[in-house]
């Protein structure tokens, strides 16, 4: 039977594709923010959140601070590539979030999965004619230009049809027609671009985090883990199957103490934790630990092998991303 060799987790944060002198162009976007959510579902401006916060942070948006953090990062990172080329998996199972690149309000499932023979990136704000900084945001996300990469049909349709079985209502996604118009985005692009060392086909799980109502709750998500991990270990075959979860954690006001619990609680084998995460503290940006949530669910039978959290602060008054990586493996 096909087995879940592999889990990773990392944020995907555009941090991760700038130097630290270049996060000022993400704390500019920061002070332009009128809906900087914060964990108790509140959402606020720049200056209510300094007003309320002070510069608590001052010392921490100091450059020699941000550089030993942008080099911690990158070396998280690489050990994540190293982990996921020793496995060797013959496919991988990305769980991102769709950030109106693929879907719309038109159209917008709450669990989704791809079964198409391409997974093809989508250009978006990236194209030409955007500041350098964003173009190489871009590139380190595959959305930069249209990119083509393999999928997975069989496993795919293999995945839908165990999880209708153990009740999960799965849409499906076949194709992507007009790449120009919407496509596979950054949550996708960023593993392969970043971790990938060679080309192995992909399942794309597309979980709906971000836009309300139909977002799922975290128990649900880490339910809907679990059922995968059933359905993947009863496929015929000798396949070796890394789960990825895409995003995350806090942003874009960091909250160590809520993305530490959720550390902790992956590193314990805490569900009841992961599970009982309320809305409030789920939306906007935040709202990707909830990709974490289901593929903790998915590889709860693998010890956490590796793990590391950096707050990255980019502003005086705290806001930022909570930037986390992990690696569970036999």
């Amino acid at each position: 039977m096909a087995k879940i060799v592999l889990g990773i987790g990392t944020s995907h944060t555009p941090m991760l594709n700038l130097t630290s002198q270049q996060w000022q162009h993400r704390a500019e976007v920061d002070y332009a923010n009128l809906k900087l959510n914060l964990s108790d579902g509140r959402f606020v401006s720049y200056p209510q959140l300094l007003a309320e916060r002070g510069p608590r942070f001052r010392d921490e948006v100091v450059l020699t601070v941000l550089e030993e953090k942008e080099r911690a990062c990158q070396a998280a990172l690489d050990k994540l590539g190293d982990a996921l080329e020793l496995a060797d998996p013959d496919l991988v199972i990305i769980v991102g979030d769709d950030q109106a690149e693929l879907f719309s309000p038109d159209n917008q499932p709450a669990f989704a999965v791809f079964h198409g023979e391409e997974i093809v990136t989508y250009q978006g704000k990236y194209a030409q004619g955007a500041p350098e900084w964003m173009r190489q945001v871009g590139r380190g996300y595959l959305m930069d230009d249209v990119y083509r990469l393999p999928g997975h049909p069989k496993l795919a349709m293999q995945l839908i049809e165990g999880l209708m079985d153990q009740d999960v209502d799965v849409s499906c996604v076949a194709s992507v027609k007009d790449p120009s118009k919407a496509g596979f985005g950054h949550a996708y692009g960023f593993i392969i671009k970043r971790l990938f060392r060679r080309s192995i086909p992909v399942v794309p799980v597309l979980l709906n985090t971000y836009f309300p109502p139909n977002v799922p709750t975290a128990a649900r998500c880490y339910d809907v883990g679990s059922k995968m991990r059933a359905v993947v270990e009863a496929i015929p075959g000798d396949q070796r199957i890394a789960v990825i979860a895409s995003g995350g954690l806090s942003h874009f006001v960091v909250d160590e103490a809520e993305d530490l619990k959720v550390m902790q609680a992956l590193h314990d084998k805490d569900a009841q934790t992961l599970r009982s995460i309320p809305r409030q503290a789920l939306k906007s940006g935040s709202s990707e630990t909830l990709n974490w949530i289901l593929t903790a669910g998915a590889v709860e039978n693998l010890p956490l092998r590796f793990s590391q959290y950096q707050p990255l602060y980019r502003t005086e008054a705290g806001t930022g991303v909570g930037a986390a990586f992990c690696v569970w493996s036999d």
